[in-house]
């Protein structure tokens, strides 16, 4: 597998495990959660701590990321992707510090990574395992779009095997992509793009109350364009909260929850909404073949 420069998120940034990240390490996996639900890695000392990083980075078949805060380079978790001899496929990991846990971290880190993977360590899925009695870790993996596969036995040990398929992880990534389209948080953002991630017949509907306003995407872009990049629109950016998605052959739908925040004009201004994807797979992958959205929260 080849190497993955470094990744940043909103809040995060992720490195490939590094020889100085052993003391982190050591205090991670002596952690009482790692401690409960991973298991004991008889880590002792900082010494020890150097040899197990050393092992991890030797090995073809592992890749760890360390996580650490933006603002101030902390480490606060790491991502792991293993081959393991018992799993036909990649399996994907996380463990977080317990004072970093209940921000959104783990899923932010998570999905940025799943986002970056490449074509050959997905194959036809990724999978995920954990214990019965985790319950913080299924609820992260049901909410990446991970289904429950069963029961695993192994080493004396009861996991419970989770999944996500190579398409269910391209459309997330697909849908992502679409989000970022309009951030302009680092400057002017590429909205040609969008011809990329869509059909060339693809519609957007805006819908306000009763009215609907119907866009090609030419019409769609251009006005979107302007306020991103003539000042009216500063620090914009809008992100998938939730998701729901359904995929039958080569057609699929995707129901998401999404905020968005930014300068409107000068002034501080935070919205959310909903949007609606429909998606068709051909010869180039997924594609967005449709998409509806409508701002605020509405019940019917």
């Amino acid at each position: 597998m080849s190497a993955m420069k470094e990744i940043l998120t909103e809040r995060l940034l992720l490195h490939e495990l590094h020889d100085n990240d052993h003391e982190f390490i050591f205090k991670l996996v002596n952690s009482p959660r790692w401690l409960g639900f991973i298991g004991d890695r008889n880590i002792r000392t900082l010494e020890d701590a150097i040899t197990y990083v050393k092992k991890i980075i030797d090995n073809p078949q592992v890749r760890y990321w360390t996580v650490r805060q933006r603002t101030d380079a902390q480490p606060v978790g790491i991502i792991t992707l293993v081959k393991r001899d018992y799993l036909d496929y990649y399996d994907i990991g996380f463990a977080f510090l317990a004072e970093y846990t209940g921000k959104g971290y783990s899923f932010e880190a998570t999905t940025s990574i799943l986002d970056a993977l490449p074509e050959q360590v997905m194959m036809d899925k990724l999978l995920a395992i954990t214990t019965e009695d985790n319950s913080r870790s299924i609820r992260l993996l049901e909410k990446l779009g991970f289904s429950y596969e069963g029961i695993l036995n192994e080493g004396g040990k009861t996991y419970v095997k989770y999944a996500l398929s190579s398409d269910r992880a391209e459309i997330g990534k697909l849908t992502r992509s679409f989000f970022s389209l309009f951030d302009n948080t680092s400057g002017e953002p590429d909205l040609r793009r969008i011809f990329k991630m869509c059909t060339s017949s693809a519609g957007i509907i805006k819908q306000t109350g009763r009215h609907s306003e119907i866009y090609s995407l030419e019409s769609f872009v251009e006005p979107r364009r302007k306020i991103l990049t003539d000042g009216t629109l500063q620090q914009f950016t809008e992100f998938e909260i939730d998701h729901e998605t359904k995929i039958t052959g080569n057609i699929a739908q995707r129901y998401s929850k999404f905020r968005k925040k930014g300068l409107m004009h000068g002034n501080v201004f935070e919205g959310s909404g909903h949007k609606l994807f429909h998606f068709v797979k051909n010869g180039d992958g997924w594609k967005i073949a449709h998409v509806v959205w409508e701002d605020g929260d509405h019940n019917a």
